[in-house]
């Protein structure tokens, strides 16, 4: 787990760490006990820190909601061209690695590669890339994410086969 954080959000799937690094804003997404009721338990006095957390729990609440945060963040060229790929994946929508790849002229493993770093997840919505059967990988790998990228494509109203134990 996060300590680090400038921000923290209870969620019903766990939490959601809010950063400021050298001006880069930084979220994770924490596969902790799921507290079931949104709650902000750490606040920041810092402005961007404050908005990212406040618009993070809007979304959670109303997944239509629109982010209006900067979206910087530091990659590789490639990188970036995922991640906008990514950004405009429309709400309640979700594309294969393939789709990705075959939009953006590269490889379902690299844009796959590219999800797992980016920092600003929800805001580049990496939950609504999935696998050509199935739901694919999430956080890298690290326990629980899969459930917690079930409960985003459901929050917004996706549904997978399989993904609910159907």
């Amino acid at each position: 787990m996060t300590t680090n954080n400038d921000a923290l959000i209870n969620t019903p799937f766990g939490a959601v760490a809010i950063t400021l690094d050298g001006g880069q804003l930084a979220i994770e997404l924490l596969a902790l006990p799921a507290f079931g009721n949104l709650q902000v338990t750490k606040e920041s006095a810092d402005p961007l820190v404050a908005q990212a957390c406040k618009q993070v729990l809007q979304y959670l609440q109303q997944p239509a909601t629109r982010f209006d945060l900067p979206l910087t963040q530091q990659g590789t060229a490639f990188q970036q061209r995922v991640w906008q790929a990514i950004a405009a994946i429309p709400l309640g929508q979700v594309r294969t690695y393939s789709e990705l790849a075959r939009e953006i002229g590269s490889g379902p493993r690299a844009v796959a590669n590219a999800c797992g770093v980016n920092n600003l997840p929800l805001l580049v919505p990496c939950h609504r890339v999935v696998a050509q059967h199935g739901l694919g990988g999430f956080m890298q790998g690290k326990e629980n994410g899969l459930l917690i990228k079930q409960w985003l494509l459901k929050h917004e109203g996706v549904r997978l086969p399989g993904a609910d134990g159907e």
